[in-house]
């Protein structure tokens, strides 16, 4: 494990989703091409993250929530709920005092979270979040910032929803920095992974979903760029951990 803390960057560094034209050519189809996917792929998706993590996900999302501060009794907002597994694991937290709210833009995303969290669920995009200022003590955002276009947007989303005092809990793949790094990753999400994410139903989107999620990993910006973004977004106390160079988890707290 290895921690970084930042240091005065410079914002030109700063940028967007990366430009994959191999599965779109603008935004707006960069857009419907991520609806599309992540509403085919719905059913399968706990399985195909399953298979990423080797397991080790729900166990993982705990710790990280609470190392970040999470405790009982918070009010929680996931930015891109998905299926809830991060709203899941912040739901074991908070416990029944507390409360967890998800937010995602695919329809068929939030019908599989409806199906197993007893939570608030709202349709909505991280760079126009459909809720009132200061609400929220603690938001998280797992595994989705590669795909979203405005980096700045959408931290100065979370910035407004938080309360003085609100934590903001960043979580999702980096690119690996060293040539071994690099190539294991390659061969464990765009071999193995991809492989077995054929086999079952559904496995022709299956297979996209992680060949496109591995396009994403080879084209990050880098950690740099998401830390000062954060910084220049009002966020303070900014630290980033990295765990075995795949993944990363950025901390910042609302003054």
């Amino acid at each position: 494990m290895r921690s970084e803390t930042p240091d005065d960057r410079d914002p030109r560094r700063l940028s967007p989703h990366p430009v994959l034209t191999a599965y779109y050519r603008d935004e707006a189809e960069r857009r419907r091409f991520l609806t599309r996917l992540f509403d085919d792929t719905a059913p399968q998706y706990d399985r195909i993250t399953d298979l990423m993590s080797c397991g080790s996900g729900a166990w993982y999302r705990r710790y990280a929530l609470r190392r970040a501060g999470l405790t009982e009794g918070m009010t929680v907002l996931d930015v891109a709920v998905g299926t809830g597994a991060f709203a899941s694991a912040a739901a074991t937290i908070v416990g029944p005092s507390g409360v967890v709210v998800g937010v995602d833009p695919s329809t068929g995303m939030l019908a599989q979270a409806g199906k197993k969290l007893g939570i608030r669920l709202s349709q909505g995009v991280a760079e126009a979040l459909p809720f009132r200022d200061g609400h929220f003590d603690f938001s998280t955002m797992g595994y989705a910032v590669r795909h979203v276009a405005d980096l700045r947007r959408v931290f100065a989303e979370h910035f407004r929803v938080l309360r003085r005092g609100g934590t903001l809990l960043i979580a999702d793949f980096s690119r690996p920095r060293s040539w071994i790094g690099l190539g294991l990753a390659r061969f464990y999400l765009g071999v193995v992974v991809s492989w077995m994410a054929r086999l079952g139903p559904g496995s022709k989107e299956a297979q996209l979903l992680v060949r496109y999620c591995w396009d994403t990993l080879e084209h990050l910006g880098t950690p740099e760029t998401i830390v000062t973004t954060m910084t220049s977004c009002g966020f303070v106390n900014i630290r980033r951990v990295g765990w075995f160079g795949i993944l990363s988890e950025y901390i910042g707290r609302k003054p």
